[in-house]
């Protein structure tokens, strides 16, 4: 009886046996909960579930995530993955401060914390990319995102890049390693982000050096070409004063950048620059009997063209329009119909204009238009996004905080210490990334 059993309950164990090697063999069931996604991007900035149609072009993105020395994060899942609370959850289980873009099935949306780019500035690279198929998509995404993020990749990345999330040995060296110090990791992930932010400061610092050279030379020419002696006839205390004042301005401007050690230090070195263009506009309406000038903003297309005379409409590419001071050249040129002679600097992907060009910019504009007018000005382009929130003072400081001072910066390893509302809540209005037209249902876009 025992035997007859044993041989009836045979094929109920075989099929039991077989269902459970497929199931330990299926990748599918295997790689798509959250906590292996984040266990594969602590390892690789690109995770392409098995599930999923693919991406070819995976190791080459995952290369110039790398290469850029961001903190983006990139997941392929299948259409059907579910969406409720999917950005929080992966944050959570990845524990490293950066943005995070998603492509589900042929939908696609992201998060960042804010310390590292701004809810509108994500908002606005997502609706840029809509429609496109997967490698464009994701391709143009990182690219316009790495132009303008803040924060350096994490250190667990290693050297190499396997595209697919998989495990490379040094990865694991280092996740194994602040395993076990426990709190001097913890210490050591401090003082490595203390030295990356010092770093950053340096190599932004070296961008605006350029720039603001050009804007010393130029102001120093136009003193040059001034043609004013305070001795000369019809000079009086009032003019002297001007002139004073701008020759003071030259100076000071000097002295601020030769002693600038961090970005926010520029704010001073174009402030002094903007007094002095003033002061200048002032001592020539005297020697030309015109009404004195009002204190005005500078042109915005180029400070360098000196203070606005008037407000003129202006609408970027791609843009909302808005006022701005302007030159009198530069309204005679809108007047007409033609472009503005508009400052550019270089970036890493060419000539931009300085509001295109990263955060890096935000003193050195700041110091020209103020900590509260330039935001307003430059709604929806990258500087402005930036600008427009309070982590923007945490990195590059325009009158509103100090470089690098507390919290967490793109790269750190924060574990689930971190903002929620930047990885949910209502975040596109609750029909953000949906299919190809940018719109769409579900909690894609909403609580995902």
């Amino acid at each position: 009886m025992k035997a007859v059993i044993r041989t009836r309950s045979l094929p109920g164990l075989l099929l039991a046996l077989l269902l459970a090697a497929l199931t330990m063999a299926s990748p599918a069931a295997a790689d798509t909960g959250v906590s292996t996604i984040g266990q594969a991007l602590r390892k690789g900035p690109v995770y392409v579930d098995p599930a999923s149609s693919g991406l070819s072009s995976a190791d080459a993105l995952a290369q110039r995530i790398k290469k850029a020395d961001k903190p983006v994060f990139i997941a392929v899942l299948p259409a059907g993955y579910p969406t409720a609370n999917l950005f929080r959850d992966l944050r959570t289980a990845t524990g490293i401060t950066g943005l995070y873009a998603i492509r589900l099935g042929d939908r696609f949306d992201a998060r960042a914390d804010s310390s590292v780019l701004s809810n509108t500035a994500v908002r606005n690279l997502v609706g840029s990319v809509q429609g496109e198929d997967a490698k464009t998509q994701l391709a143009d995404f990182t690219d316009r995102a790495l132009a303008s993020m803040g924060g350096s990749a994490p250190a667990s990345w290693g050297g190499s890049s396997d595209g697919g999330g998989g495990v490379s040995g040094t990865a694991l060296i280092v996740a194994g390693g602040v395993l076990v110090a426990g709190g001097a990791g913890a210490y050591t992930l401090v003082r490595r982000g203390r030295r990356r932010r010092e770093e950053e400061q340096r190599a932004a610092l070296d961008k605006l050096r350029v720039v603001v050279d050009e804007d010393i030379t130029a102001f120093g020419e136009e003193l040059d070409r001034l043609e004013f002696h305070p001795a000369e006839a019809g000079a009086d205390d009032a003019m002297r004063a001007d002139y004073e004042r701008a020759l003071d301005a030259y100076e000071q401007a000097k002295t601020y950048m030769a002693a600038a050690t961090k970005p926010e230090d520029v704010r001073s070195v174009t402030q002094a620059l903007e007094d002095g263009r003033f002061s200048l506009a002032q001592l020539a309406a005297r020697r030309e009997h015109r009404p004195l000038p009002e204190r005005r903003a500078p042109c915005f297309f180029d400070p360098r063209h000196g203070p606005s005379v008037a407000d003129a409409t202006w609408t970027p590419p791609g843009g909302a329009s808005r006022e701005v001071p302007v030159c009198a050249a530069d309204q005679a040129r809108l007047a007409d119909g033609r472009d503005p002679m508009i400052r550019e600097v270089d970036t890493d992907y060419g000539r931009r204009p300085y509001w295109d060009a990263g955060p890096a910019y935000g003193p050195w504009a700041g110091g020209y238009f103020g900590g509260g007018l330039l935001p307003g000005l430059l709604v929806g382009t990258v500087l402005g996004s930036m600008m427009a929130t309070p982590s923007y003072a945490s990195d590059y400081g325009t009158g509103y905080g100090d470089f690098g001072t507390g919290g967490f910066d793109g790269g750190d390893v924060s574990g689930a210490n971190f903002d929620p509302s930047d990885f949910g809540g209502d975040f596109g209005g609750g029909d953000f990334g949906g299919g190809g037209d940018g719109g769409g249902g579900g909690d894609f876009g909403g609580g995902f």
